[in-house]
């Protein structure tokens, strides 16, 4: 993930809580992707940092567990860099100008005619970042499968020029969509419309009560349309137990939108408190992240060293 400093709940429902359930389930590895984070902010390196210790507290806070699955920078591992140059020997620029995902970033940000080379080849570093320690699976959402098959090709185009280094990796698809944001678009920090994990109960009452509900529903007693308001999906997802009655009374007109607001509020920061209590805890001990990021380093950095090892000897390189 790129630290872009603390995560909102759509990073906890996309996908922290999946990463939580598979650290029982597989040997993972928490990438800081320091480096990607240069490709949009180059010219932001001084909040880099910071950012990074933010978004790592919202990860050992959620429940990533720094003994399971090593936490590590991904700048701190120079072997991400070699990998990288050695991929982009192996692909050719038009391959990378299909991706759709990078397409459709450029176009976002309106970088069309002034994409960096960089980020042109971020699934290459991508690859990289995955292949260096023989990942099987790469958890994602279906807009960033596309990278995975990159690093598919890049591994099947290496494995053949010089014998078998790297498996193919498979997409293991995230199971929760995204969460929409407070004004009914997609959450997102360049659209102001986050609820962020570490936000107190005063900040995500004052966020929810300028919540984008269902325009048509005007009075109390209005029948509102739960399938297109945010405040419905948060309910489903953060107490789905009491999710259908809600849904049911707000098409009856029995239930309002402003009850419904304190509601999901409480419901919602409930489901949070845990979260707060172990961020809490890290931000009075600052010196546990740095720890908890030294020793994923050491760990991550002894596998990419061993993988680079294999690399160069099949290559023949010195």
């Amino acid at each position: 993930m790129r630290p872009t400093g603390r995560l909102h709940i759509g990073h906890l429902a996309g996908a922290l809580e999946s990463w939580v359930q598979h650290q029982d389930e597989y040997d993972n590895f928490h990438l800081v992707a320091d480096w990607h984070a240069l490709t949009t902010a180059y010219d932001r390196t001084a909040d880099l940092a910071e950012n990074v210790r933010e978004m790592v507290i919202d990860w050992v806070s959620a429940g990533i567990d720094p003994e399971k699955s090593p936490i590590f920078v991904q700048s701190h591992i120079p072997e991400h860099a070699e990998l990288h140059l050695i991929f982009s020997m192996l692909i050719t620029v038009p391959r990378l100008e299909r991706n759709p995902a990078v397409k459709e970033q450029a176009r976002q940000l309106h970088l069309e005619e002034n994409l960096s080379y960089g980020h042109l080849g971020y699934p290459v570093l991508q690859a990289a970042d995955i292949l260096l320690y023989k990942g099987d699976l790469v958890p994602v959402g279906e807009d960033q499968a596309p990278h995975v098959e990159i690093a598919r090709e890049l591994a099947r185009r290496f494995n053949l020029l010089y014998g078998t280094v790297f498996p193919e990796p498979q997409v293991k698809l995230t199971e929760f969509k995204r969460l929409p944001g407070t004004d009914a678009q997609r959450m997102s920090k360049s659209l102001n419309n986050t609820i962020l994990m570490s936000d107190t109960a005063e900040v995500i009452a004052q966020k929810l009560r300028k919540c984008i509900t269902d325009p048509k529903k005007v009075h109390r007693d209005d029948p509102g349309r739960p399938e297109i308001c945010p405040l419905s999906v948060y309910h489903h997802k953060f107490h789905p137990q009491t999710a259908e009655a809600a849904d049911v009374d707000c098409r009856s007109g029995k239930l309002g939108c402003v009850p419904h607001k304190q509601d999901v509020t409480q419901k919602l920061c409930a489901y949070l408190q845990p979260i707060w209590d172990q961020r809490r805890h890290f931000e009075e001990h600052p010196e546990l992240i740095a720890e908890i990021i030294a020793d994923g380093d050491h760990r991550a950095g002894a596998v990419a060293k061993a993988t680079m090892a294999e690399v160069r000897q099949a290559m023949k390189l010195p």
